[in-house]
């Protein structure tokens, strides 16, 4: 083999070397500007992912208004995945049904438009923001039971009729939190335009799961300032409910009176009264009206208003009763009712008449016995009865009050208080404790038998309204 031919060989064989290099280093530096495009890419996404996510913090921060957060976490979720538009559907408090919350610019249409709106761009709008959709219904209302996203194209995967109205490819998929369905929320991209791809797929649950946790802590953060407007609202309602009980009884000369409310609820059911008759009778009402809370507490001020109105210069207390229950009946629900108890007391004597309407017998403590009867007159409820029957059962019980005597009058929020045990406070025990300080006077008395049954109950929640009154004639010295 000559020299020159050697030569020739390996001038060869280093061309050709240097041509596989050039194709190495030519792949490497592709395969290294893939890389970076990758890497940058990949931090573009961080980036938009971080902004999301900043969006939604500071939506908190600041207490933007629901719709505000609803457009961030749409918008958002479109700015990350390249979405040419974005929806969110949000479930009633009953989780039977989906309403549009935020529906962006650009995205079609994800049900269905009726052809009586399709041809009206207003109405068709309209239509897709006030159209609810009902939860296994269509797609939208389908994806709520997923147990996780999808993505859907346009070949066989989309219906027919979305397709033709320009929905090209779809991601879809419900908001979950804590096995709560809050709603769904879907990014479209129109048919002009590359379907999604199958990697953005754990971003998008990423999305949904960050979504779903804003959207509730959203809805804590509104009840939380719902119930602090309610209970400031109770308790200006409260104020002004003290305002309709007398703050201090009247002075009347040879007698103690004192009435005590104890509500076991912001509002109370119970009320108490001291009504002026004429120059020398006083009315004395206590009434519970069923339930507790706003309801009753309503119902409780159209009783005094309806009472005042009828015992002015009425001795009769069945006769006031009677035309409280005509005054309040039409306006009374079915499931709905006032006991009352009514005492005109003529001052210059003790002479009185009792009248009750269904409500607890009152306690007569006797002095000159120490024992304490029982006064029960026939009566029936206020707003049972439109009169017929009412009228005939409501009669006028007099008494009189001897020196040292005391009627009591009370609801049976004290009688039927529970001790640990669920045993009631009782009537029984109620006459024995009248008893032992009824002697001391009527407010020593209201103080003793409320500090008795908060003994009684110890750590047992009150469950309904407390009102006693005490009226007693001053023992002759």
């Amino acid at each position: 083999m000559s020299l020159q031919f050697i030569e020739a060989a390996l001038i060869a064989a280093m061309l050709v070397g240097i041509v596989v290099l050039g194709i190495v280093l030519f792949g490497s530096r592709r395969r290294v500007g893939q890389l970076k495009r990758s890497s940058a890419e990949i931090h573009q996404e961080e980036r938009r992912v971080f902004d999301f996510l900043h969006g939604l913090g500071a939506a908190f921060s600041e207490g933007v208004p629901a719709g505000e957060l609803h457009r961030l976490i749409v918008e958002g979720a479109q700015h990350i995945l390249k979405a040419d538009g974005g929806a969110l559907y949000l479930a009633d408090k009953h989780g039977t049904n989906l309403l549009p919350s935020f529906l962006s610019k650009g995205c079609p249409p994800l049900v269905v438009i009726p052809s009586s709106v399709s041809g009206n761009p207003q109405a068709t709008e309209s239509y897709l923001r006030l159209h609810s959709i009902a939860v296994g219904k269509g797609l939208v209302g389908e994806s709520a039971h997923w147990s996780e996203p999808h993505f859907l194209r346009r070949k066989g995967d989309l219906p027919e009729e979305l397709v033709a109205q320009g929905l090209g490819s779809l991601v879809i998929g419900p908001l979950h939190y804590r096995k709560r369905l809050l709603g769904v929320l879907a990014l479209t991209r129109t048919v002009d335009r590359d379907p999604f791809s199958n990697t953005k797929l754990e971003l998008f649950q990423a999305i949904a799961e960050q979504s779903a946790f804003a959207l509730f802590n959203q809805a804590i953060h509104l009840a939380a300032g719902e119930k602090h407007a309610m209970d400031r609202d109770l308790a200006i309602a409260r104020e002004i409910q003290k305002i309709l009980l007398p703050s201090d009884a009247p002075d009347l000369q040879g007698f103690e009176l004192n009435g005590l409310n104890l509500p076991a609820r912001t509002l109370s059911g119970d009320y108490f009264d001291f009504l002026p008759v004429d120059d020398d009778h006083i009315g004395i009402a206590i009434a519970d009206v069923s339930g507790k809370g706003v309801p009753a507490s309503l119902i409780m001020a159209m009783c005094r208003s309806a009472l005042r109105s009828q015992s002015r210069g009425e001795l009769s207390p069945s006769a006031v009763l009677r035309g409280v229950n005509r005054q309040l009946y039409p306006d009374m629900k079915q499931d709905m009712f006032i006991s009352m108890a009514y005492v005109v007391l003529d001052r210059r004597n003790g002479h009185a008449v009792l009248a009750r309407a269904g409500h607890d017998a009152p306690l007569l403590y006797r002095a000159a016995s120490g024992e304490a009867e029982t006064v029960s007159p026939k009566g029936m409820a206020v707003g049972i009865d439109s009169g017929g029957v009412f009228d005939r059962v409501c009669t006028d019980h007099p008494f009189v009050l001897e020196s040292g005597d005391l009627i009591l009058l009370y609801t049976d929020g004290i009688t039927e208080a529970l001790d640990a045990n669920g045993t009631e406070y009782g009537v029984e025990r109620l006459r024995q404790e009248l008893r032992l300080k009824a002697s001391s006077g009527s407010a020593e008395t209201l103080r003793h038998l409320a500090d008795s049954v908060r003994t009684f109950a110890g750590d047992q929640p009150q469950h309904d309204d407390i009102t006693l009154i005490a009226l007693r004639k001053k023992p002759v010295s």
